[in-house]
């Protein structure tokens, strides 16, 4: 009987850390989530490291529950980049067929790649994908799958992501220092879209953006194959921020007044049966106020207006964030070829009217991005909140990483409990080697 290949994804972002333990059916290709776990972040500003002890306090701590849950160790992770850091651009590369009767092999697919790879880039960088985006064969072009056609010259052009490699080099000593190997680094509007698109909203072209607390991920996708990849170094942490500085509180009770807010917009308010319009207006006037005392709000003595808050105080922002993403659209000219419209994802997509605001903003459809269905514990992690988590899952089952399923013995915990958390893990990394 196969064993189940186990494929861990670890999203450690500004506002918390979530942890997916999954289980790889070889038989049918399907995940099943055997563990989650999220625990607030610290360390971590702008999606970046900022702290590397408390950053490794973060991981160990969410991924010590979930691996509780799964009920065995993980040896290796997928793990979420994001920040400004990231940068994209196109490159071309070209080969000559090596085969004699001129039969195009995945060799020759992969030394066009490689050519494609080839690019100048200042010593601080490093290549964090290279994804083909099609293939030309002597003078065909739009090939998707070069393999057994005949030619002489293959050319590929290539979408290569980038990161600051001194951020890439913190975030992988984080992961050793837990006693994980890192099967990849993805990008989080790439594993974002993993998850939210169709093929046929990637062939008519749309906007994947991944709203997270410190920054946001922008992935734009034309005739089927990735344009450009971004961030913005805004995120919807700036949101909860403004209402602190507008109701004067503290932003953990901004926080708390934000998903009061999103659980219930006054706009959605409809008249009852046989109601007058005074009842009605009286009522929603009502429900207009947030009770501080009803959210064990304690900074404000006075209520609050719903209206007011989200008006005044939260459109503006969420407005500037789209904009931002709609001036990056119009530097590459890719307005008019993304008619499927925006998807967005994060956190920052379960902010109250956000849709609505990038409809009126962008001139563009919109919808929130909701991760597909997937078997096991997903209960709470159905939600835009984890699309990026989830993501990270689906790129590692189409991309072939992760272990075998590990031992019953939790050994990690195990050593980090009897010898503290980083010098534990590294105890623990050595057993974990040990083991088949």
């Amino acid at each position: 009987m196969p064993r189940s290949r186990v494929i861990t994804a670890i999203d450690l972002g500004t506002d918390k850390c979530a942890t997916l333990i999954a289980t790889l059916d070889e038989e049918t290709n399907q995940l099943q989530v055997k563990g989650v776990a999220t625990v607030p972040s610290h360390g971590i500003r702008k999606s970046q490291i900022v702290d590397l002890e408390k950053a490794v306090i973060t991981m160990t701590e969410s991924l010590d529950a979930a691996e509780r849950m799964a009920g065995f160790d993980v040896k290796s992770a997928y793990v979420s980049v994001s920040g400004t850091h990231i940068k994209s651009q196109n490159s071309k590369g070209v080969v000559a067929v090596a085969a004699p009767n001129q039969e195009i092999t995945s060799q020759d697919v992969d030394r066009v790649i490689e050519a494609a790879r080839a690019i100048s880039l200042p010593a601080d960088r490093s290549v964090i994908h290279v994804i083909p985006r099609d293939f030309k064969v002597d003078s065909q072009e739009g090939i998707k799958d070069p393999v057994g056609m005949t030619g002489v010259r293959l050319e590929s052009e290539a979408h290569i992501v980038t990161g600051m490699t001194t951020a890439l080099k913190n975030l992988e000593k984080c992961v050793h220092d837990l006693g994980l190997n890192v099967d990849g680094f993805v990008f989080s509007g790439l594993s974002a879209s993993e998850v939210v698109v169709s093929e046929t909203e990637r062939e008519l072209g749309v906007v994947v953006v991944d709203i997270g607390a410190g920054s946001t991920s922008l992935c734009v996708f034309v005739e089927g194959t990735l344009e450009l990849s971004d961030s913005l170094p805004i995120g919807a942490r700036h949101i909860t921020q403004d209402i602190a500085l507008g109701c004067r509180v503290s932003l953990e009770a901004a926080e708390k007044i934000k998903l009061a807010l999103t659980d219930s917009d006054p706009k959605e308010m409809k008249p009852n049966p046989g109601e007058t319009k005074e009842e009605f207006t009286k009522r929603k006037k009502l429900a207009d106020v947030i009770d501080p005392v009803e959210l064990d709000v304690h900074d404000s003595m006075e209520n609050l207006s719903k209206k007011k808050i989200i008006e005044g105080i939260m459109v503006p922002r969420m407005k500037e964030i789209l904009t931002m993403v709609g001036k990056k659209l119009e530097q590459k000219n890719l307005i008019p070829v993304v008619p499927a419209g925006i998807i967005i994802s994060g956190g920052g997509a379960e902010t109250v009217g956000i849709e609505e605001v990038a409809k009126r903003t962008l001139n563009l459809p919109a919808r929130i991005g909701m991760p597909k269905e997937i078997k096991g514990l997903t209960m709470d992690i159905h939600n835009p909140s984890f699309v990026n988590s989830i993501g990270l899952l689906e790129y590692g089952r189409q991309h072939g990483a992760g272990s075998s399923t590990g031992s019953g013995l939790h050994l990690g915990s195990l050593f980090k409990t009897l010898f503290g958390k980083k010098f534990g893990g590294t105890i623990g990394s050595f057993f974990k080697s040990l083991m088949p």
